[in-house]
């Protein structure tokens, strides 16, 4: 089994004026990715920040690659005290909180602009989703990010709603489900380190992820198109157990939150440039990269309102405060 141990200095470090001889506190974190990932990196540098400012009161570890929990799995896990965190994209929360969708309204957050205005810290997004999230019995501690949604195919681009007809498309949520089924496909829920052998053996005809996940799973050798749709933004959030989190020291939280802060604002710095790169790798193994122009986009956005109204029924007034801060108007 794949384990990979992230641990605190153990050597004696001063923190809060106390010396730590050994680890106080242990925080194991699941990870479906693999360390390769940028989200796996991110999780390298959060290490060593909690390990420098807690002077190693903190032992965490690493275990990446699904090797605990696959993605969905990771609310329950760490909602229930079987993990202390855990890595997840955030609309793994739909079935408690369904206005975490909100990222996947189609076309709503298609540029880093929109997006950047939606996920700080006290932002009114942020604050109602993460109120939402802490009903679970888990809590957000901070987000990492994951860029634009892009979609895979073999052969032929699918630049248009009717390019989806009679097609099975990979989705990793339930609004993305209604938005394939609107466009004329077929929904598919396949976790994320699911892909490759769902594209290998046809399981589906047609991928959905992020560019960086392209790269970091060599999705290359089973897809050969990429369309740049950006039809939502992909967030990743790592979570905590609430009960484990209040029986910490207060100024371990602090270290911990200030490791956290740092963490989420790299990878978000990072972001441009992340997908960049995955972008040149696809290119050198041969992918093709197709854009879409605004007529494609019109085409798709023509069929998303059943989208939009099925996230307002489900999400109620939370939805509706959340996509008025965006400023959709409907």
């Amino acid at each position: 089994m794949l384990k990979t141990f992230l641990c605190g200095a153990a050597a004696a470090l001063a923190l809060g004026g106390a010396a730590m001889a050994e680890p106080a506190h242990k925080m194991r974190i699941s990870l479906q990715l693999p360390l390769t990932s940028h989200l796996g990196e991110n999780l390298l540098l959060f290490e060593k920040e909690v390990e420098a400012r807690t002077g190693g009161a903190v032992d965490v570890e690493i275990y990446d690659s699904a090797t605990l929990y696959k993605d969905k799995e990771v609310p329950a896990a760490v909602g229930s005290g079987a993990i202390e965190a855990g890595v997840a994209s955030l609309t793994r929360y739909v079935g408690d909180a369904p206005v975490v969708d909100v990222f996947y309204m189609p076309f709503l957050f298609n540029s880093e602009e929109k997006v950047r205005a939606a996920v700080p810290k006290g932002s009114p997004v942020r604050t109602i989703i993460e109120e939402e999230v802490a009903r679970t019995g888990g809590q957000i501690l901070y987000w990492q990010a994951y860029g634009g949604a892009i979609m895979l195919s073999k052969g032929t681009p699918i630049k248009r709603p009717e390019d989806l007809k009679g097609k099975k498309v990979r989705v990793f949520g339930k609004t993305l489900g209604d938005f394939i089924k609107a466009a004329g496909g077929a929904p598919t829920l396949i976790s994320g380190s699911e892909q490759y052998l769902a594209y290998q053996r046809g399981t589906v005809d047609v991928g959905m992820t992020g560019i960086s996940g392209v790269k970091s799973r060599k999705l290359w050798e089973v897809m050969d198109t990429v369309t740049v749709t950006n039809h939502a933004d992909i967030e990743f959030v790592v979570v905590v157990n609430t009960q484990w989190w209040n029986a910490l020291p207060p100024e371990i939280q602090a270290r911990i939150r200030e490791a956290a802060d740092v963490a989420e604002r790299t990878v978000r710095d990072r972001m441009s440039q992340i997908e960049a790169d995955a972008y040149a790798a696809a290119r050198e193994h041969g992918m093709n990269i197709v854009e879409l122009d605004e007529a494609d986009v019109a085409a798709w956005k023509a069929v998303a309102k059943p989208v939009y109204d099925a996230f307002l029924a489900a999400a109620g007034e939370a939805g509706a405060k959340v996509l008025a801060a965006v400023g959709h108007d409907g």
